[in-house]
């Protein structure tokens, strides 16, 4: 996708898979007028030619294009992203083009990357992976407020004799949610194989909206047999290290783009509100410090 296309000449070509262009040099005399009016921000395009050293500064290689096909159009009077910063606000208002943008992509790309880390981790210490229920007539504990899942009709489901809604006659037989936890089914597991992981989607329909809550997230739950509050407590802290660690190490470039626009951030906000340290340094005093326990 073309990212930016300077002087008819530059194009700034990217697939996503990394936050950084490349330049790609087009011969406008020789390139059909008709295409390069095609090549605009959020444009697909196909080029061929030759990888050479870059003459200009900013990048070590660049292609030479022969060849130029764009493959999908994008008008540069609907098109909502521009290079430049945009605020997340903005953003969430164009949801379906936003994992395009510097920001989000970084995100995704370090998302991939932490899930790969934690089935990496759990296999490396013996652990299986347990798939559990997503739709599930257990609470948890209670842990949270449920989203029901049914096939009754909404306007006239049937009733009881004393006017509750018969779940009897729904799909499964009975009353049935959206898990907020698989924490009984990996017990379960647990107490066969020995260690075990839960990996998969939660629900909570808890309607509070601040950053702290979310109706729909992934979580982990590791269950052990016959570990202790010491085993416990090492094992969170060596998994949360793993995890940062691998991201540092396969992310340097996506944390950098995040490192860079919470800075940006943090500098509008007064002096004695902002964070101490950046993001990358924060993840690095993570990893270097060992965590202060309490028993």
């Amino acid at each position: 996708w073309v990212r930016t296309f300077r002087s008819n000449r530059f194009i700034a070509l990217n697939d996503g898979s990394t936050g950084s262009n490349v330049q790609c040099v087009v011969d406008f005399e020789r390139t059909p007028e008709d295409v390069l009016k095609r090549i605009t921000t959020g444009a697909a395009v196909e080029v061929r030619g030759l990888l050479v050293a870059s003459q200009g500064s900013g990048q070590a290689v660049e292609i030479q294009v022969q060849e130029v096909v764009v493959h999908g159009d994008s008008s540069p009077e609907e098109y909502p992203l521009q290079p430049k910063r945009h605020s997340l606000e903005f953003l969430r208002e164009i949801a379906h083009l936003r994992p395009r943008t510097a920001t989000f992509s970084a995100v995704f790309r370090i998302r991939h990357e932490a899930q790969y880390a934690v089935h990496q981790f759990f296999h490396e210490h013996g652990f299986y992976h347990w798939a559990t229920p997503i739709i599930t007539s257990s609470d948890a504990e209670g842990a949270g407020e449920m989203f029901r899942v049914t096939s009754l009709p909404a306007d006239n489901p049937p009733r009881t004799e004393s006017g509750e809604v018969d779940y009897s006659e729904d799909f499964f037989g009975q009353s049935t949610n959206l898990t907020v936890s698989g924490q009984l089914e990996g017990e379960l597991g647990a107490m066969a194989l020995g260690k075990i992981y839960t990996f998969g989607p939660t629900f909570r329909a808890e309607n509070s909206n601040t950053t702290r809550h979310l109706s729909e997230f992934w979580m982990i739950e590791p269950e052990m047999a016959f570990y202790t509050l010491e085993d416990n407590m090492q094992l969170a802290e060596d998994f949360a290290k793993h995890i940062i660690r691998h991201v540092l190490d396969r992310c340097a470039d996506d944390l950098a783009v995040l490192d860079q626009r919470l800075q940006q951030e943090e500098q509008s906000k007064p002096a004695a509100q902002r964070q101490p340290m950046g993001l990358v340094e924060k993840l690095n005093f993570v990893v270097n410090n060992p965590f202060v326990r309490c028993s």
